[in-house]
């Protein structure tokens, strides 16, 4: 009896181990796209065409928008070549003003959604209002509190001048920064495997997730697909729901951005609680998921993680399965660590590799409780309670 339990707890974890090696190698086979000489992308004219439309969606910002405003006044990319528009999304602070009084190269626009006829409020109503004045091919999208790298915009230019025009939907990385603490730290480790798990699903031309702190599509692509149309009534996912939406209508075109310049870095949650106040906000989406890539990597990760926990359970009275409970620690563990090592290589967070086994402890606790509080649905994100 002892060996078919054995097996069965080891079934979802080598399953899992399976799989992290299918994306390792589709993340070592992701390109990386060629920038071209500053120097060179300084010198463009006034005629060039208008290539980026950067939308913001803000609320009450007013401390971290001057910071993001001088990160885009620094792009290498010419100041003729994109606009910024940043929609306020019924701030209660300052945000508004401080965005119209800041000097900046190129064009910019505040829109007060609360001015908007019409509109309602949340991330994808401040999107929609942008997308309504936006004049470029090209959409790119970051928040409020992120910082950006003087190629950020450079970097999309350079993917989209290699690919052709069946590209339609680019992801970037995004980093989290903060203190090293045990829970940055932890909680930087979850991030950066959702973020190199996104880009090798991409690579595999399975797209699962990606981060509308950094990302792209084009304009008419969005209109093709009707936009939010489906989930607008949903306060998260206006990122994973739109490429979903974009690589079932067009299969090939989502691509991932990996090069260092495209890096986002916005700073990860301060507290605990204010982490899980951030992973249920993702979680609330999970059920009104109908891409079937999606649905089965979340199952075999939270199959994968109970797993262990199981077994660990199990061992006082079955003591019998404690080589096929190290097995299945061992199996998943390592196959983490070797996904991760590349992906934190990348995002300049090989340290964190030594949390790993501190991660894989706390793990199945806390995505079941997560997981729980998502499928309840309600939370309470920047002063509003969201249902």
């Amino acid at each position: 009896m002892s060996t078919w339990l054995g097996m069965l707890l080891l079934a979802a974890p080598a399953l899992y181990a399976a799989r992290m090696l299918a994306l390792r190698r589709a993340w070592d086979r992701l390109p990386v796209p060629v920038l071209p000489p500053t120097a060179a992308s300084s010198t463009a004219s006034q005629g060039e065409p208008l290539r980026f439309s950067v939308i913001i969606a803000a609320r009450n910002e007013a401390d971290n928008l001057p910071l993001l405003l001088a990160d885009l006044a620094c792009q290498t990319l010419p100041a003729q070549q994109f606009e910024v528009l940043i929609v306020d999304d019924h701030s209660t602070d300052a945000t508004a003003t401080v965005a119209a009084a800041f000097k900046v190269p190129f064009a910019l626009r505040v829109i007060q959604l609360a001015e908007v006829p019409g509109a309602d409020t949340g991330k994808k109503a401040a999107l929609q209002a942008a997308l309504a004045q936006a004049r470029a091919p090209w959409i790119v999208c970051t928040d409020a509190d992120c910082r950006l790298h003087p190629d950020w915009l450079l970097s999309y230019a350079a993917l989209q001048d290699e690919v052709g025009p069946e590209v339609r939907f680019v992801s970037g990385p995004v980093l989290l920064t903060g203190p090293e603490t045990l829970l940055h730290s932890l909680s930087g480790l979850e991030f950066a495997g959702l973020v190199g798990t996104g880009a090798a699903s991409i690579g595999a031309d399975l797209p699962t997730m990606c981060n509308g702190a950094n990302l792209a599509y084009r304009r008419d692509a969005f209109a093709a697909v009707a936009g939010f149309a489906g989930n607008e009534h949903l306060a998260s996912g206006d990122d994973e729901f739109l490429m979903h939406k974009l690589h079932a209508a067009f299969p090939g075109s989502i691509r991932f951005l990996k090069h260092p310049a495209a890096l986002v870095r916005t700073a990860g949650p301060p507290t605990l609680a204010a982490l899980l106040r951030q992973r249920v906000r993702w979680a609330s989406k999970w059920r009104h998921y109908r891409h079937s890539a999606s649905q089965q990597l979340a199952v075999l990760v939270l199959l994968a993680n109970l797993a262990l926990a199981a077994g660990a359970l199990a061992l006082p009275w079955l003591p019998a399965l404690a080589p096929w409970a190290a097995t299945a620690w061992l199996l998943k563990l390592g196959a983490d660590v070797w996904f991760l090592s590349p992906v934190l290589a990348f995002l300049e967070r090989r340290r964190w590799l030594w949390w790993v086994p501190v991660l894989q402890l706390a793990y199945a606790p806390y995505a079941l409780a997560v997981g729980l509080a998502g499928l309840r649905g309600g939370y309470v994100w920047k002063g509003r309670a969201v249902r």
